[in-house]
Order: C-alpha cells, then structure tokens, then sequence
C-alpha cells in the first residue's frame, strides 16, 4: 500500500511542486494539501493520512500547536516538519511536540522521500544540519542563547509574537484568554531584557531563529 501524505505549506507553488514531485514515486500517493495549521489539522481528522509534510511557519496556528492537535487526534500519524530555520529552539522545540522528524527547505527531493519512508517506517529522520543542532544541545555543547531560559509555552509565545501574531489571534490559536497570552508576553519580556515586540524580534533574528526579511 502506498504511504498517504499530506502537504502542508502556505505557499500554493511550493505545495503544488512538492506534490508533483512526490508523485512520480509509485510508493507515495498525495492525498490532500492544505494552506493553513488550522487546515491541515481539519484534514487528518476527514481522510487516512499517514504522513503530515508540514512547514513549521503557516498562518492561523504554527507547526508547533498543529502537531500537537494532531498527535492528540491520532499519535499514529507521522509527521516531517519542513523549515528554512534549523537553529534552536525549533528543533527541539518541534521534538518535543511530537515530530517523528524535521528537514529543512531545500532539501533535495531524494531525501525528502527518503525522510517520508523512514518517519513511516516508524524510525526519526533529521537533516544533517538539525541533528548537529540536536546533538549539541544532548551534548551540552552549544552557546547559551536567552530563548533557553523560557519555558516551553513561552518560547511558543515568543515564537509567534515574532511572526507578527496579534495576541488575540495567539489566544484562539492556544485556547487561552487574552489575558494570560498579555502574562506570558510580560514574562518572555522581563526573562530576555526587552521591552517591545520590535525588540523581541531583534533578538531572535540575533541568534538565528527567525530570518530577517
């Protein structure tokens, strides 16, 4: 049987060459494509999918929430998260999520499908570029950033406040009030030593988690 995929990315060109791509392979079927996290989680919920193909940036709600309401729906989905970004947090970030594993854009088309087959073996597939990233934080060896002084919600918090995310919509993408989103956002500033979301994302486009456009 062939590998269910859905493919998840904000950008029409880039779904419709990722699918046209994954096609030509006879142990690949392109099942569905959606534009938004909000989409793609509407979607494993309605068909049999066995692998999510999902950008880590995308509007409504981020890679990040969206893996974790698709695990919740159904742990047995796969899911490959594709980002221009392979500087921390995100990787680990993403891992503790619940991704079976996370290459970056630009990778070649071999080792796309090569990274589709392995996370639906049932193995992790990272780029290598992210498994150093991983590997130095297992091995204690990377540079102190600020972002690893917040939580887990924080750095998601700060992750979409950074992605011009107001903090209504950040509420309704995390199920919290205003309210608590304005707490968290108060807290990420007092930890890190900032005091605007101007200057929040200076600091994030500093130490690689965010590219300057």
């Amino acid at each position: 049987m062939s590998i269910k995929v859905l493919i998840a990315d904000d950008h029409d060109l880039v779904r419709m060459g990722i699918a046209r791509m994954l096609d030509d392979d006879p142990d690949i079927e392109v099942v569905g494509e959606a534009a938004d996290g909000d989409s793609a989680v509407l979607q494993v919920r309605k068909i049999p999918i066995d692998v999510v193909l999902l950008d880590v940036n995308m509007p409504n709600i981020d890679g990040i929430e969206a893996t974790r309401r698709i695990k919740q729906f159904d742990a047995n989905i796969k899911i490959l998260a594709i980002s221009g970004i392979s500087s921390q947090p995100y990787p680990s970030m993403l891992l503790k999520a619940g991704v079976n594993g996370y290459i970056t854009k630009g990778t070649p088309l071999d080792e796309m499908i090569r990274a589709i087959k392995k996370v639906h073996a049932g193995s992790r597939y990272f780029s290598h570029d992210v498994a150093e990233q991983l590997a130095e934080v297992v091995l204690g060896e990377q540079s102190h950033s600020p972002f690893d002084t917040l939580s887990e919600r924080e750095k998601q918090v700060a992750m979409m406040v950074v992605n011009c995310q107001s903090t209504q919509q950040i509420a309704d993408q995390l199920f919290v009030s205003a309210k608590t989103v304005n707490t968290y956002r108060y807290r990420i500033f007092e930890k890190l030593g900032v005091d605007s979301d101007v200057k929040l994302t200076h600091l994030a486009i500093r130490h690689g988690l965010v590219q300057a456009q």
